[in-house]
């Protein structure tokens, strides 16, 4: 058999190898500005990791002989351009390079590089001319802006940008703080009816309105006084410098600022947004039945709670990418990656996902809302909270109790629209049965006529007859519905069953003894 042999395979494209992939990163660029008095004047770039040491280097020499220069009373800065030739020897073999210095006032400024040349896309010695240009006129600037003349004048201005500064600030003080006029609404039947709801709903929009003013007045305060402050930084050189310190310091804090106050508003607008919606649902004259205000009341508090939870959630992922960005974070990996974790999550918590599905066809067909009473199953209470995820019901011992949406199969609403009291009076065998039933129908009318309690009995007690016989007690039962407003069953069964008793005394009629 023949030796196995190494053979290329013609189809594969030849694979730069590791080195070659490091040498292609490190001839990576990056590029910043050199300055005086916090005037930027030209550009220069260099390999990745040395641009900070060179940047620093030109801009400490720079300095130095810009202040020799301010010195003496020559009106042209002696900027010049020296070529230079540098020699390199690598494995006996000898390369001349032709080097492009910058002189400022016979001293060594800076070298223009190959990196400085394709940063402009033109040849060494063209760019050397362009930054002696730039050089000369930032110079003769920086000069001309340190004379008692200009400094005076920028003076004043500045002075002036103080003044204005305190009006300006006192006039948006004093707008913020003028007297509020506010216009009578006028009061109609439908409005009268929801203005228990709508009272509430517009104290709310309001509420957040003026939060969203106030943060407002605050950010033009903030804004008038720090623009005001840099503005008068950036008027003379010696404070120049100082004004883009503050300014590259501040960029980022700033940003972050700027997001967090723009979700804070957001989010207090959509607030006051739904609010809105709600008390113009609520004052819907077609909507207004004489059993209506109470349900829409439940389920608008319902509805608001759910969709600003939302919306809350919402503006915060949206503010904390944002902020991510600014930071310099690549959000499209990091998007990647939560989508990722977010498919796996979904399959390890099914339940969950069940929970918010319920939750959401629990809150769009009204099964209940929050002030209602319901049962699950073997508990029961008054419905405090409602989300996508869980009910929470209080019971009648105070007990809280937690359920989970996709837990709730069959649930019994005791006050959707309206309720009713179910009442069963037990009657000795011996009385007379008609007797007995006016009585009762008689309590039940009264009651009804009582002014004060006319409002939560929206029918007239039905007295529906002999329901059972009691043998064993020696009596009967005489079944009575009263149709209530929500919740108000248990109040009104007590008082009827309290004048009942006196009814009966009164005329002779007892309840039968076990």
């Amino acid at each position: 058999m023949p030796k196995a042999t190494a053979q290329q395979i013609p189809f594969l494209p030849n694979l730069p190898t590791p080195n070659l992939l490091i040498h292609e990163s490190e001839k990576a660029t990056e590029t910043d500005w050199v300055s005086l008095d916090g005037r930027r004047l030209f550009q220069i770039a260099a390999p990745k990791g040395s641009l900070t040491q060179r940047l620093q280097d030109i801009q400490q020499r720079l300095d130095q002989q810009s202040q020799d220069y301010f010195q003496k009373s020559d009106a042209e800065p002696n900027v010049q351009i020296k070529t230079e030739k540098k020699s390199t020897t690598l494995k006996g073999k000898t390369t001349e390079t032709v080097l492009t210095v910058i002189l400022l006032n016979g001293q060594y400024l800076m070298t223009v590089n190959d990196q400085d040349a394709s940063l402009q896309q033109d040849n060494t010695s063209t760019v050397a001319n362009q930054i002696v240009e730039k050089l000369k006129e930032g110079l003769k600037q920086a000069k001309q802006e340190r004379q008692s003349k200009f400094l005076i004048q920028q003076g004043q201005i500045a002075a002036a940008a103080g003044v204005a500064m305190i009006v300006i600030s006192w006039g948006v003080y004093s707008y913020q703080h003028r007297p509020k006029k506010y216009k009578a609404q006028p009061v109609t039947t439908a409005s009268a009816a929801a203005r228990p709801m709508t009272l509430q709903l517009n104290q709310q929009q309001h509420q957040h309105i003026t939060e969203v003013k106030r943060r407002l007045y605050q950010l033009a305060q903030t804004t008038i006084w720090g623009g005001g402050s840099l503005f008068i930084l950036g008027l003379l050189p010696y404070t120049r410098p100082l004004q883009l310190w503050i300014m590259i310091a501040a960029q980022v804090p700033l940003t972050l600022g700027v997001i967090a106050l723009g979700t804070y508003v957001a989010i207090r607008l959509s607030y006051a947004l739904i609010d809105r919606f709600n008390s113009a649902f609520v004052n819907s004259a077609v909507l207004l039945t004489p059993e209506a205000p109470e349900r829409i009341q439940l389920r608008v508090s319902t509805i608001s709670g759910v969709t600003k939870s939302l919306i809350t959630i919402s503006c915060v992922a949206v503010g904390t990418l944002l902020a991510l960005g600014a930071l310099g974070v690549e959000l499209v990996p990091l998007l990647a990656g939560v989508s990722i974790v977010g498919v796996a999550v979904s399959l390890a918590s099914q339940s969950l996902i069940k929970d918010a599905i319920n939750g959401f066809l629990i809150i769009l067909e009204d099964q209940y809302a929050l002030g209602d009473y319901i049962t699950v199953g073997t508990v029961g209470g008054l419905v405090e909270n409602l989300n996508l995820r869980m009910t929470q019901v209080r019971d009648g011992e105070g007990r809280l109790i937690t359920i989970p949406n996709s837990e709730i199969k069959i649930v019994a609403n005791l006050s959707s629209r309206w309720s009713r009291a179910d009442l069963t009076i037990p009657v000795a065998y011996q009385t007379d049965v008609d007797e007995a039933i006016k009585l009762i129908q008689k309590v039940g009318v009264e009651m009804d006529q009582d002014p004060q309690w006319d409002h939560q009995i929206l029918e007239t007690p039905q007295v529906l007859g002999i329901d059972n016989f009691a043998v064993a007690e020696k009596g009967f039962l005489i079944r009575v519905w009263i149709k209530t407003q929500p919740l108000k069953q248990w109040s009104v069964a007590r008082e009827y069953r309290r004048r009942l008793k006196n009814a009966f005394d009164q005329a002779g009629i007892s309840i039968f003894i076990p």
